[in-house]
């Protein structure tokens, strides 16, 4: 007997997934959240339309959503948005969710697609050119995916994002806070980022060991202005936080090729050679990027 045939379909008002509702499909598929795959599923139905109101999802939106899980999330989307295309890496996940969608939702089926795959690998979307990026990231690969997705992804203008309270305060921090860092510097290259909220542990089954934040990206209008290129700077900024206690003329050195090339390169970006990389903007470490110096020529 399939999933969708040992659930009763559901009118609107009790459509979503609560407590009860996820703990009785992942019984019927055998599905045992794990660490390992950082697997921790929301049961609060209010929480799940709060993320919907706060991504601000419109009913023209086109929205992906990382992580699925059974599938709490994305029956909140169907409901807000135009479609919704969910990556799923989970084999018996990826195999469940569309007759969750079937049973609960059945009139917005048609407007729900399914990707099984690692999200970092996937590099195209059935359907129209998604609009905003909405996910409860798995806290092990929250931020390679973010920026992944956002990267592969243009078309996509917002983003919230739940992940690790932690995180979100790394993503979403300005330079001079503590803990600014690449994922911070990295993030606003493609959008202004700001925290949008907290989650508390008692929403997720199993309720995890810390505390969640909402993260709210709004794609730039105008990309950084920089000859240098994405990858050009993403390697300053590695550079630069590899050491984060050294000035920037020492954590530069082997980037620029010594010392000395680093501070004429900071000199020439208008940047202080004894600064951190955590007091500069990203177009800061763009105008650096834009004065590597030349690489030497080998003697002949």
């Amino acid at each position: 007997m399939s999933t969708a045939e040992q659930q009763p379909p559901a009118t609107p008002s009790d459509a979503l997934l609560g407590p009860a509702d996820i703990r009785e499909l992942a019984e019927v598929l055998g599905v045992r959240p794990t660490k390992q795959k950082g697997q921790n599923f929301v049961i609060d139905a209010n929480t799940v339309r709060r993320i919907v109101r706060t991504a601000e999802v419109r009913p023209d939106d086109v929205v992906v959503e990382v992580g699925p899980g059974l599938g709490s999330l994305t029956l909140a989307l169907l409901e807000a948005a135009d479609r919704v295309v969910a990556v799923e890496i989970d084999d018996v996940l990826a195999a469940a969710l569309p007759a969750t969608i079937e049973a609960r939702m059945p009139a917005r089926k048609d407007r729900f697609a399914l990707v099984h795959s690692d999200a970092m690998l996937v590099s195209e979307l059935p359907g129209p050119a998604p609009t905003a990026l909405v996910a409860n990231l798995p806290y092990n690969v929250a931020v390679p995916v973010l920026l992944t997705m956002l990267d592969r992804f243009p078309t996509i203008e917002r983003t919230l994002v739940m992940v690790q309270a932690e995180v979100a305060d790394r993503l979403a921090a300005r330079p001079g806070n503590k803990v600014y860092g690449v994922p911070s510097v990295k993030a606003n290259w493609y959008a202004d980022v700001k925290r949008a909220g907290s989650i508390g542990r008692n929403v997720f089954w199993p309720a995890p060991n810390v505390d969640s934040g909402l993260v709210s990206l709004v794609r730039r209008s105008e990309p950084v202005k920089t000859t240098a290129t994405k990858a050009e700077v993403f390697a300053v900024v590695d550079a630069a936080f590899a050491q984060r206690r050294k000035g920037l003329r020492a954590a530069l050195a082997g980037w620029a090729g010594s010392a000395a090339a680093a501070e004429a390169a900071l000199v020439a970006a208008g940047v202080a050679p004894l600064a951190r990389g955590e007091s500069l903007t990203v177009e800061e470490f763009a105008a650096i990027a834009e004065h590597k110096p030349a690489a030497e020529r080998p003697a002949l």
